[in-house]
């Protein structure tokens, strides 16, 4: 495909991030000019990492508020999620989310592994998130986590085993989306053995 042209950009709102309204046109794939209209969610980039211990046969996940899934009236708005953070400027993945880890958690971990690099809703967003596994253990454990409390973070740490993780998987009691596909990839190369 190819004859992109942008014909205009408005910003809707630059107050975390930037939502824009981006007119262009763009050639088809039948070979057809046509004119279009989006908004786009400029978000960045971002990490995610599936936190497990194959010693004890658990994961670590986070639980935490999150306002659009509470006006989706799911539940009381609560997701149980794999660990996860936006890119800081100058910041490679690899740190984000070992600091990120830290953060939520409170494990200082280093062995990490990256998987996946993917689009998470691209039809409105621009966000890349890095996929990663990682080990941890609770000599790791350094800290109470929780999140940054200037973000206004409020975050729970979840550990749960292979078995009982793999049962909120399939019951619907774990429906984040990189969360699943973290779990998904784990049991596929036999990360989680059950």
């Amino acid at each position: 495909m190819a004859g992109i042209e942008i014909t205009d950009t408005k910003t809707l709102s630059d107050k975390k991030y930037k939502l824009e309204e981006v007119s262009f046109k763009r050639t088809n794939s039948k070979g057809k000019e046509i004119s279009q209209k989006r908004e786009v969610y400029r978000r960045g980039a971002s990490t995610s990492i599936l936190l497990y211990d194959e010693s004890r046969k658990t994961v670590l996940f986070t639980k935490q508020f999150r306002l659009p899934v509470y006006l989706r009236q799911h539940n009381d708005g609560t997701l149980i999620e794999a660990c996860a953070g936006l890119i800081d400027e100058g910041e490679l993945p690899e740190q984000t989310i070992i600091r990120e880890v830290e953060e939520e958690t409170g494990y200082r971990i280093s062995e990490i592994r990256k998987i996946y690099e993917a689009y998470l809703s691209p039809a409105s967003l621009t966000e890349l998130m890095h996929f990663y596994v990682g080990r941890y253990s609770p000599d790791l454990n350094v800290s109470a986590g929780g999140g940054l409390e200037n973000e206004g973070e409020d975050v729970e740490t979840l550990e749960l085993t292979f078995e009982d993780a793999k049962k909120a998987l399939e019951s619907g009691k774990i429906n984040d989306a990189k969360t699943i596909i973290l779990l998904q990839y784990a049991m596929l190369q036999g990360i989680i053995a059950i």
